[in-house]
């Protein structure tokens, strides 16, 4: 049997959110295990104005790579949930998935500086060194709340 891989990654979408987010974790679900989920939470968009952004952490574990998983896993359910992409990188969108963690190392290092990641992401590993700040996770994410405007989405529920 091929070795598994724990993967933390970022969900978000500011188009249908409420449906979109549980749809990809009910399409991750259907291709390998999701370990755990974060609470939803509600963010402003980032770097362009637009609808406000649902977001979620999850931690999966796939006996493939980054690049594989993101060519095989990632892109068709995005595609699947009506993802478009355009040149406008913060464009609005249905869902959109990031690949954050990989067994231990952190990928994407710029998207551990943004709370729409941190704060959900520190639900699920706290105790993790952050990349960049060198300080628990869960510090880095107080830190970053307090500096944006967010709030926990109880009513949102993935399962």
């Amino acid at each position: 049997m091929d070795r598994l891989h724990r993967m933390y990654l970022s969900l978000g979408s500011n188009i249908g959110a409420c449906v979109h987010l549980p749809k990809a974790v009910q399409r991750l679900r259907e291709i390998g295990k999701v370990e755990e989920i974060s609470s939803v939470w509600e963010t402003e968009s980032v770097g362009f104005d637009g609808p406000n952004f649902l977001n979620s952490c999850v931690s999966f574990l796939t006996p493939l790579e980054p690049v594989e998983f993101k060519e095989k896993i990632i892109r068709p359910i995005e595609a699947d949930l009506g993802r478009v992409r355009s040149s406008e990188k913060n464009a609005p969108r249905t869902i959109d998935i990031d690949i954050v963690l990989y067994d231990d190392q952190p990928l994407n290092t710029e998207f551990w500086e943004y709370a729409f990641v941190i704060v959900p992401l520190a639900e699920l590993i706290p105790d993790f060194v952050h990349p960049t700040k060198g300080e628990i996770l869960l510090e880095a994410a107080q830190q970053a709340q307090g500096q944006v405007w967010m709030r926990k989405r109880e009513d949102v529920v993935i399962s």
